[in-house]
């Protein structure tokens, strides 16, 4: 099925490494559901990506029994953003490769640090 197909590719992403531990990475914070880590190309001066442990390639892939795992995802990124000094930033969620999805294994990007326009893109 397509669900399947989709599951395979997220196990081999580079995000699924690193949220397994089988690859190296700026570690900003970690529990048992998520990992935070610098983004190693950012878009501003605090760019952190804070991935769920669980496997998932994309928000239209969540289920109901997600609900509290994306929860707890925006919770840690209210927590790095404190921990970073930043008052003002932007969590960004891309959905699909037409919107910006360039790994396949959901993540929440956390920018601060300078002004951030609108509309981004």
């Amino acid at each position: 099925t397509k669900f399947v197909s989709l599951y395979a590719v997220a196990m081999t992403t580079i995000f699924g490494k690193i949220a397994r531990g089988e690859m190296e990475a700026d570690l900003v914070y970690e529990d048992e559901q998520c990992v935070a880590f610098r983004d190693i190309n950012p878009q501003a001066p605090t760019h952190i990506q804070i991935i769920p442990r669980k496997e998932i390639p994309k928000v239209t892939d969540l289920t109901e029994e997600d609900e509290s795992l994306v929860g707890h995802l925006l919770r840690v990124a209210k927590k790095i953003a404190t921990q970073e000094g930043l008052e003002d930033f932007r969590l960004v969620i891309n959905n699909g490769a037409g919107a910006g999805q360039s790994v396949f294994h959901l993540h929440v990007h956390l920018l601060g640090g300078r002004p951030l326009s609108w509309p981004p893109g």
